[in-house]
């Protein structure tokens, strides 16, 4: 769909007030600046790159080059880059990576500059902007939001009746787990539910599990321990005491295991080492639990399979879904700091927000821009209001964890997670060693 800009939007935007480029050695001869801004999903590139030409046409002098590289290439990238003192003026920053960045004084505090301008915090997700705060200075304005959902191959799951009200519990799993069952399928024919069914010979998957999933679960079990009464620690963001020793995580984590030993999920050292967008569209798998980023890979037209989306089930402490939200940093180091500042205020702007919106990769953080977001998937087809019905349900959301050593602590419970998938350790004892290895850190 391509976007018409209107009146209004044009307006907003060239009201930004010009900026004087600073004549030192690290601008161009004629006094103008190039500013370096990195993002890694493609897929958002074009929307930014209008933002960019909004910007420089509203300020002359300065000039916005995006650089786009693949989550992992893009975190080693900056890593390496912010080592040598070479960052980008402003990259795309995440809530799990910041930490780091400012524990090692690679992050400008921008609150000075929220001051000055009166920057109306308030027109942001509920939460989003306060998760970028620490000890009163401020990293990043918000750029957009993303919830959770479940995703199914409508060729595997025809009896829809009840998927708008799942319900989950680590005993018996619940109605989402009779879903599960009923869409595996062995290479006989037979079903999950059938007393036949035949686990060591399955054709079709009723549930495909995210394992590469961090401290957090995301993607899958870090919304059902959530949903069971499990949270990461004592106080988040910036909490010290986390709870990963909790028998509500043990219980769901159990729960999954379950799954694989029963055959309506692959063995974790099975499974393809493809990712799962591209097993769900090989047919290989029924449902899965993904994110609002990718709305457009499972809708979009070069999809392989037919996909609906349904809501998170609901388990014995509501339904709960993960919220995260980006946002725009800016480098400690940067030599242009108020032009720097100015593109962040335009990325955390409804001006720029509402392009976002219109192109439909994301639900930007301002209200504006998620509900023209919203507009744009019905006018092309795409049923997605679960993502912005969970998002607005008093209680059902959760940020995920922000603290100090996040790394260490990623990689930590990755490993005892998968140590219990692979039957190598009962949960409770992988979850509760995993607990007194990441509590130890903060000591």
């Amino acid at each position: 769909m391509k976007r018409r800009m209107a009146a209004a939007f044009v307006a907003a935007a060239l009201a930004l007030p010009m900026l004087v480029a600073c004549s030192d050695d690290s601008g161009d001869s004629d006094g103008k600046v190039t500013l370096d801004y990195w993002l890694w999903d493609d897929k958002q590139l074009p929307a930014y790159q209008a933002c960019a030409d909004e910007f420089t046409k509203a300020n002359p002098n300065v000039t916005v080059k995006i650089s786009q590289t693949a989550w992992q290439q893009y975190w080693q990238n900056l890593t390496t880059q912010l080592a040598s003192g070479a960052a980008p003026d402003v990259w795309t920053d995440h809530a799990s990576y910041y930490p780091q960045f400012v524990t090692s004084n690679q992050i400008l505090d921008i609150q000075p500059f929220v001051d000055k301008d009166k920057v109306d915090l308030s027109r942001y997700q509920s939460g989003l902007a306060d998760l970028f705060v620490k000890d009163g200075k401020r990293y990043g304005l918000p750029k957009d939001w993303d919830t959770m959902a479940v995703v199914y191959n409508t060729a595997h799951v025809k009896d829809t009746a009840g998927l708008d009200a799942l319900t989950w519990n680590p005993v018996d799993g619940g109605s989402f787990e009779q879903a599960i069952r009923k869409a595996t399928v062995d290479a006989n024919g037979r079903t999950g539910l059938d007393p036949g069914f035949d686990k060591n010979s399955v054709k079709v998957y009723g549930f495909l599990p995210e394992w590469q999933d961090g401290s957090q679960g995301q993607n899958g079990w870090g919304l059902l321990a959530n949903a069971n009464g499990f949270t990461y620690l004592d106080k988040n963001p910036w909490g010290t005491k986390y709870r990963y020793d909790d028998p509500k995580l043990a219980e769901t984590i159990a729960w999954f295991k379950h799954l694989i030993d029963a055959g309506y999920a692959p063995k974790f050292d099975k499974q393809s080492t493809l990712g799962r967008d591209a097993v769900m569209d090989a047919g290989q798998a029924a449902f899965t639990i993904v994110g609002s980023w990718t709305i457009t890979s499972y809708l979009g037209g070069t999809a392989k399979q037919k996909y609906a989306f349904a809501p998170l089930p609901t388990g014995p402490q509501g339904r709960k879904t993960a919220i995260n939200g980006l946002s725009d940093a800016i480098y400690a180091g940067t030599k242009h700091p108020d032009q720097a500042w100015a593109w962040v205020k335009f990325l955390g702007s409804a001006a720029c927000q509402d392009i976002v919106g219109d192109k439909a990769v994301v639900f930007p953080a301002i209200r504006s821009g998620a509900e023209k977001a919203l507009a744009a998937h019905k006018a092309a087809g795409r049923d997605v209001h679960v993502f912005t019905d969970e998002a607005a349900a008093p209680g059902g959301t959760f940020f995920l964890p922000i603290t100090d050593h996040g790394n260490e602590v990623s990689q930590i419970v990755q490993d005892a997670i998968q140590s219990v998938v692979l039957g190598q350790a009962p949960a409770a004892d992988a979850l509760k060693k995993a607990n007194t290895q990441v509590n130890a850190l903060f000591k």
